[in-house]
């Protein structure tokens, strides 16, 4: 089992407060012999719509000094689980989730927020003391 990321349960809790149900933590995938492990996977019931809506979350905490060779393993990771995700729920929407502190430092530089932008990476921005989902970038 992969080792859990520091803000792992917070993220799940904002998701939970946000009205998703976690129905897999972690979200467990297989292509050909290939094991895939998503952080987490949720899904919400939007009465209105009458519509039921999927994600997968990959959670980043992103506490090393370097904030960069961090960002380049999580788009990578990022990109290959969408691929999968592509071809084997391809309703389920993938998410990367971070911090609110990390999200205002980090990702709201040009250098970074030019990458998410272009490669179109939808971002789940949580308040990491209040546990509650502050912003979605789709």
């Amino acid at each position: 089992m992969a080792r859990l990321d520091k803000i792992h349960n917070s993220v799940k809790n904002a998701l939970i407060k946000d009205g998703w149900t976690i129905s897999d933590d972690p979200f467990v995938l297989f292509y050909e012999r290939q094991k895939i492990l998503i952080d987490l996977a949720g899904e919400k019931l939007f009465t209105a719509e009458k519509e039921n809506r999927k994600i997968a979350v990959e959670v980043k905490s992103f506490l090393s000094v370097a904030k960069m060779n961090e960002f380049y393993g999580a788009i990578g990771q990022y990109e290959v689980y969408s691929v999968y995700l592509e071809e084997l729920e391809p309703e389920r929407k993938l998410f990367l989730a971070v911090g609110h502190e990390i999200f205002q430092r980090f990702f709201e530089r040009k250098s970074v927020q030019i990458v998410t932008e272009k490669k179109k990476i939808p971002i789940i921005v949580v308040n990491l003391e209040k546990e509650e989902v502050v912003k979605w970038i789709n």
